[in-house]
């Protein structure tokens, strides 16, 4: 492959992030691989290979709400990252991690809070938010945990201020495997850390 191809490729990739990025804040999208289809539709490029990734999109929107957003973003994160913290707490003795958006500094209004616990007995959590009375629906999430492709029980929660929370639960031996890194998960402590 020229240069020039080479170079043409990661414009339009480099493009395509930022397309979706905005697609992604202005219109509430949270999910990437809608986002780079309909950015890749609009521009014109819907054969593209080379899509951008996440982490291109994440990097491009980080960009762009610091740029068009830096009056009403920081206190729409700050409420996601309030309320993720008190659902943290909740779910203590299960020690949950957050994840995602509202940990990485991407969440908009539109965002989930996506947490996750480590444990083997997923029936412990189903009784403990019966118990607590938190209203949820059980699910799956497919994830890539290890550089495997895995499915895993999850719970979503509904909350006072419509905004879900997922929990997603694996098993006890992935919280020893080195998947979780600090810049993408955070516990209790670090997501106060965050707050103040």
């Amino acid at each position: 492959m020229t240069k020039e191809r080479i170079h043409r490729r990661d414009l339009m990739r480099e493009q395509l992030a930022h397309h979706a990025a905005r697609l992604m804040a202005e219109d509430g999208i949270t999910d990437y691989a809608f986002a780079k289809r309909k950015a890749a539709r609009q521009m014109g490029a819907e054969d593209s290979h080379h899509l951008p990734s996440n982490q291109q999109i994440d990097e491009a929107l980080r960009s762009y709400r610091s740029l068009y957003q830096r009056d009403s973003h920081p206190g729409i994160l700050r409420q996601l990252r309030t309320q993720a913290l008190h659902i943290m707490q909740i779910l203590e003795p299960f020690h949950p991690y957050l994840t995602g958006s509202v940990l990485n500094g991407t969440a908009g209004e539109q965002s989930d809070i996506n947490l996750v616990v480590y444990s083997d007995d997923q029936k412990a959590i189903l009784m403990f938010l019966l118990k607590h009375g938190l209203p949820f629906e059980s699910g799956e999430w497919r994830m890539s945990l290890a550089g495997k492709q895995m499915t895993t029980p999850s719970f979503t929660l509904h909350t006072d201020s419509s905004v879900p929370v997922h929990i997603a639960v694996l098993p006890d031996n992935a919280h020893h495997n080195g998947s979780r890194k600090p810049e993408t998960h955070a516990d209790t402590g670090a997501v106060k850390a965050l707050l103040e």
